[in-house]
């Protein structure tokens, strides 16, 4: 038995602490003792958290029709009964005094209650005078990472093959899109090769543009449990911002924001020059590639001279020797090296650059398609992947990860809907932002905006609220007011998560199934029941032949056969806790590791090591030449200062369900605006004070926190975008610049002046 020293006993302390302020319960203390309620439950429920992309199961204990008590899933894979403390409280959700009881219509800017025919009819008619008068492209939907697979899957085959147009788009566009550019990209397929239970098999984790301690806690109590299982577990943390995920970093990286770029292709040249890469799976799986031109190994090597470790650190503020030693790390032989990201990496400018450059290092080191070793995107919404990305809820994307540009996609998809491929709009539709601005322009008539809350969730608010306030728009939402449903003409009262059967598609392409533990309060009905009666009103019932999501379910399995992307029958979900796709069929075992065999049952037999980039016309992966490129708004004299954004524990998104729960709205009732002491110093600013964060767009007052759970870099600030408070939602002061590949906005990056707040 090893000796423990002080050393490693008081990193383990540190550990420990930073799992228990990540809020999480033990494995098994919701199972064991059950959670506050849990006497009172006369049957338990199986379902999916309601908040992040980790995907976690739950079981809800019902008694009457009221949900008394969750508590985590023992037999789910992903979380195996553990919760954080936003899961825990799941049932303070449900019944709150914001519930839309009724449809509302607003009526001299007022909102009164309406019955659902005059509700439906008034938006039908809307829609048939929108396109009468100005085409199809004059109506938008745009949809959510929260709502179920089946009522995605329906608005966008009605949006498409129905109305005639392209323009749907969802939340997953500002969170995501940067991702699945990325993966596409590199690897011709969209979402990660490997799972969450590569946390289990690595030796090094590379976090970078992410903290799960706070985001994602029960991935990272899982993270925790790895580190404190082997003294020989490392974990890399590179953020401009010490978190509480950093404060377990055996090496934390401190960058100048956005320059995170020039750190991975620095890690990239040392991997190269100290002959640290797998040249066998370099030679048999990849191709070098800049732009759109093919680029030998030697001239990638000569690409990367301008990244050596000693010219990165005077652009990133990182020593070269540490650059070096996390280099050699990552790439150490014999080690299994997880890389995590999330929205740092994704919203930006160069979202898909950087993540190329994640991939990149596992390219190099042969790193990828075996346990442990993954490039794996962290997701933000419970069902981003599996409600968006997979059933075609972007504009330029189709059902199983088809492209609207792409004429044999589209003749795929008529064929299964028994529609003329005539039918299927062919150019791309309004992505989010643009989206926005039609509104804003005029040039969009009519918006139906499902299960989220852009009103404060867009970047830039002060240009974009004004033309949803212009534009007809609906909004079918289980709560009201939000700084969303207050622009509408018409709001819809939504059956909120187990209030309604459906499927949750999670981070790691794990499809789940949430069973109705109670029926929705007062005329409140799910989302896919009232798509398809505006279906059947505008004249679409042959688009729409279903009676149930399972109904739904069956034809969109269709549409994934002849694709990669196979998921498992209704039935067979509703019995498991969750399964990886593809899953080739019912009597077929779900998929853990992708390209690679004995796992992916789409890798040819006679595949070089097992392995394929199937997505790839030839097969291989790209290791792409990417240069660094700053940020669009960087500090000047007249804004010295970086603002970033970012989530915090207790609260999720724009608040809507969290605020609802008094215990986390006591703990954090309202947002902050981090500083670094010496900063704040210079500006007589102390610790509570009330701060204005000023940009060239708008300016947000904020109480200062000098010393609070995150310590953000000299010269940079932190908000959370939470608040619901018009004076402290940061989206106002954010710059809407977006990728032009992802067309994903860069939340992450901007310039901004304080000063200290004269009431």
């Amino acid at each position: 038995m090893k000796s423990i020293t002080r050393r490693n006993f008081l990193k383990a302390m540190a550990v420990s602490c930073a799992m228990l302020t990540a809020g999480c319960t033990s494995k098994d203390r919701d199972t064991q003792n059950g959670p506050k309620g849990a006497e009172d439950a006369e049957k338990w429920v199986k379902g999916v958290c309601r908040y992040c992309g980790t995907g976690c199961g739950v079981l809800a204990g019902v008694k009457g029709n009221k949900i008394v008590a969750v508590k985590g899933d023992p037999d789910c894979a992903v979380n195996k009964g553990r919760l954080c403390v936003k899961g825990i409280l799941l049932p303070k959700i449900i019944n709150t005094k914001d519930r839309v009881l009724h449809p509302l219509i607003k009526k001299n800017g007022e909102f009164v209650e309406a019955s659902w025919d005059e509700a439906l009819d008034l938006i039908v008619s809307k829609i048939k005078e929108s396109v009468d008068q100005y085409g199809p492209d004059s109506i938008g939907f745009y949809g959510s990472g929260q709502t179920f697979a089946e009522e995605t899957y329906v608005a966008q085959k009605v949006i498409r093959a129905g109305i005639g147009t392209n323009n749907i788009d969802g939340n997953p566009r500002t969170c995501m899109a940067s991702a699945v550019a990325g993966f596409m990209t590199s690897f011709g397929e969209d979402e990660p090769s490997g799972t969450y239970a590569d946390i289990e098999e690595a030796d090094t984790f590379f976090i970078i543009g992410a903290n799960p301690a706070e985001a994602h806690p029960v991935l990272f109590s899982r993270l925790i449990d790895r580190k404190n299982s082997n003294p020989d577990v490392k974990v890399i943390v590179a953020d401009p911002r010490k978190t509480r995920t950093g404060d377990i970093a055996d090496y934390y990286l401190e960058f100048i924001p956005g320059r995170d770029l020039a750190l991975l292709n620095s890690m990239a040249q040392v991997i190269i020059e100290e002959n640290l890469i797998n040249q066998g799976f370099i030679d048999r799986h990849t191709e070098f590639m800049k732009g759109t031109d093919k680029l030998s190994f030697d001239a990638y090597k000569a690409f990367l001279q301008d990244y050596t470790p000693e010219k990165v650190e005077a652009v990133s503020g990182i020593p070269a020797q540490t650059i070096r030693e996390v280099a050699r790390l990552f790439a150490a032989p014999g080690r299994k090296t997880m890389s995590l990201w999330c929205m740092g990496l994704n919203q930006r400018t160069r979202g898909v650059w950087v993540n190329n450059l994640v991939h990149n290092l596992h390219l190099l080191t042969g790193k990828i398609c075996s346990p442990g070793n993954s490039s794996f995107s962290l997701t933000g919404q419970p069902s981003a992947c599996g409600s968006v990305r997979e059933t075609g809820g972007l504009s330029h994307i189709l059902p199983a990860h088809r492209l609207v540009a792409n004429a044999k996609h589209r003749e795929e998809l008529a064929k299964i809907w028994g529609i003329d491929p005539a039918r299927m709009p062919s150019k791309p539709g309004y992505h989010t932002l643009a989206m926005f601005k039609a509104a804003v322009e005029g040039k969009l008539k009519f918006l139906w905006v499902m299960c989220t809350n852009p009103g404060q969730s867009l970047p830039n608010l002060e240009y974009y609220r004004p033309g949803m306030e212009k534009t007809f728009m609906v909004v079918s939402e289980a709560y009201h007011p939000t700084r969303t449903s207050e622009l509408a003409d018409v709001v819809l009262p939504a059956a909120l998560w187990m209030e309604k059967e459906g499927v949750y598609g999670n981070g790691e392409r794990r499809t789940q199934h949430l069973a109705k533990a109670i029926d929705p309060p007062g005329e409140a009905k799910p989302d896919l029941e009232v798509l398809i009666e505006v279906a059947k009103r505008l004249g679409y019932e042959e688009l729409v032949p279903f009676k149930t999501p399972e109904d739904v379910w069956k034809e969109y399995q269709r549409c994934q056969e002849g694709t990669a992307m196979q998921l498992a029958s209704y039935d067979r979900l509703r019995k498991e806790h969750g399964l990886t796709w593809p899953v080739p069929g019912d009597d077929k075992p779900e998929t853990y590791i992708r390209y690679a065999r004995p796992w992916d049952p789409y890798v040819k037999e006679d595949a070089p090591d097992g392995i394929e980039f199937y997505g790839r016309p030839n097969g291989r992966a790209v290791i792409w030449a990417r240069p660094q490129v700053d940020p669009q708004e960087n500090p000047d004299a007249e804004y010295p200062f970086y603002l970033t954004t970012g989530r915090i524990l207790e609260h999720w998104h724009t608040g809507t369900m969290t605020f609802n729960v008094p215990e986390l709205k006591n703990v954090v009732g309202e947002m902050y605006v981090e500083i670094h002491p010496e900063d704040a110093a210079g500006l007589g600013i102390a610790d509570g004070d009330e701060v204005d964060v000023i940009s060239r767009r708008a300016t947000c007052t904020l109480k200062a926190h000098l010393n609070g759970r995150g310590r953000p870099r000299k010269g940079l600030v932190y908000v959370p975008f939470h608040d619901q408070v018009k004076e402290r939602m940061i989206n106002r002061v954010l710059l809407d610049a977006f990728d032009a590949a992802s067309k994903q906005p860069e939340y992450k990056v901007c310039a901004v002046r304080l000063q200290k707040h004269q009431a």
